[in-house]
């Protein structure tokens, strides 16, 4: 059978967890909407809204299976997702624990009221999914006919899990280069790590000591988002760059492909030597599991703030800055690290893009040219400053992505170089946004709006 996706925000599993497994030990019910999308045609679905099914009214005692949801309920809400272009997923709960399937009677009844719920969702896929305590199976049914059960479901926090039908088997062996690391966090982690596709946006500075920590650590699968080529004034800082690269203007994803090899010669890259907001670049986002924002343009923040919420990917962005007076003597160094998650750490909520610099960017060169746009001095940059935004990021990544801590409030943090304080900012969050909030026009939408991309 073919395979879809899951992902979810932690507070609206939690959400969900928690009225499955109440204290009676019984089983119950929820209906979930999500938005669609597509990873290699199989199905990708992204957890907009979350309805609790009410013991005994919305939710009561089957006249085949255990329980069953009422009509009205389903028929309210499947008529709901027809309308917002969502996808319906009934869902209960069983008692197992890793390991969990749908009862021979549950897909009787799925046999027998789907292809009535298809008809109703007029083109949009409908589907079920059952919990075990740590478990998730589905059984998606497309407008075509076809079933999908589930690969993996992510549940998207500070902390990220995932969960599958059953304890994934991996039988990879991992030789003597990782041990030092095994001993952290164990081959579980380790071949965690060797299955994460994670995305780096901007190979300078920053981006060029993301890849080569993330190499070392051993991830599996990179998407390497550059356009630009190794100049003399870069050879001060990106990590793996040569004199013989700033003169023959090798491409900047070139040296970070080079350098992911010669750590991790099993690497899987995919390198995109191109606009990250070029709609045909940005789709290859999709899927990534984590990205890391190392590029300093106003559309690339406004790109990575629409896919973390759309599609439910978490991310970091990272920079680093150095401020002086009109004499040019420095009076803070700062290194940035901003997580972001589907709806909170808004980059448009907390101000971080800037609408006239979008609108900068968007004019061509010879339009900057002409309104003088070309006489800033370039930013100042030092290798050290950057690796202390790097650090963190890879080392939060990390931590999160293997459970290695609880889940936690997301805050900013700023390292300050003079001081030699962290800073933790709390992020604003506009609760009518329209990028971030639950009833803005992008949360978890999929494919269903377009993201902020350029054409091609």
């Amino acid at each position: 059978m073919a395979k879809c996706k899951l992902r979810i925000t932690r507070e609206d599993y939690e959400s969900l967890y928690h009225h499955l497994y109440q204290e009676d030990g019984d089983e119950h019910g929820a209906v979930l909407l999500a938005g669609l999308s597509y990873l290699n045609q199989l199905p990708l679905l992204t957890v907009r809204e979350v309805h609790l099914a009410k013991d005994g009214v919305d939710y009561v005692a089957g006249k085949i299976g255990h329980r069953a949801l009422v009509p009205q309920f389903i028929h309210r809400l499947i008529t709901r997702a027809r309308d917002e272009r969502l996808v319906f997923l009934a869902v209960h709960n069983h008692g197992s624990d890793r390991d969990v399937g749908f009862s021979n009677i549950d897909i009787r009844s799925h046999e027998r009221g789907y292809p009535a719920l298809l008809q109703i969702a007029k083109g949009m896929p409908v589907g079920a999914l059952v919990l075990g305590r740590r478990a998730m199976q589905a059984d998606l049914w497309m407008p075509d006919g076809s079933r999908c059960e589930l690969d993996q479901a992510t549940v998207i926090g500070m902390k990220i899990d995932r969960l599958t039908p059953q304890p994934v088997k991996d039988l990879a062996s991992t030789d003597d280069q990782y041990d030092r690391q095994i001993r952290m966090f164990g081959l579980a982690g380790q071949r965690a790590l060797a299955r994460a596709h994670v995305a780096v946006i901007g190979l300078g500075g920053i981006g060029s000591l993301v890849v080569e920590y993330l190499a070392r650590l051993g991830v599996g699968h990179f998407t390497l988002i550059d356009d630009d080529v190794v100049e003399a004034s870069n050879l001060s800082r990106i990590v793996g760059a040569s004199l013989s690269d700033a003169e023959n203007q090798t491409p900047k994803g070139e040296v970070a492909e080079r350098l992911i090899l010669q750590a991790n010669p099993l690497a899987h890259i995919e390198r995109l030597d191109a606009d990250v907001t070029k709609a045909s670049v940005a789709a290859q986002l999709k899927g990534c599991d984590y990205i890391f924002l190392a590029a300093d343009s106003m559309r690339a923040r406004l790109l990575v703030n629409a896919l973390v919420h759309q599609h439910l990917i978490p991310a970091v962005q990272l920079g680093s800055k150095i401020r002086a007076d009109e004499k040019g003597r420095v009076l803070d160094t700062f290194s940035a690290i901003r997580p972001l998650r589907p709806g909170a750490g808004c980059l448009w909520c907390n101000q971080l893009i800037d609408p006239s610099l979008l609108a900068k960017e968007a004019k061509t060169d010879a339009e900057r040219k002409e309104q003088a746009y070309g006489v800033e001095e370039p930013n100042p940059s030092v290798i050290s400053l950057n690796a202390v935004a790097a650090a963190h990021g890879v080392n939060d990544f990390l931590m999160d992505y293997l459970g290695l801590r609880d889940d936690r409030t997301l805050y900013y943090q700023h390292v300050h170089g003079q001081s030699g304080k962290l800073q933790l900012v709390e992020p604003r969050r506009d609760a009518e946004c329209s990028e971030c909030s639950k009833d803005g026009m992008r949360f978890a939408r999929g494919d269903g709006v377009d993201l902020p991309c350029t054409e091609g």
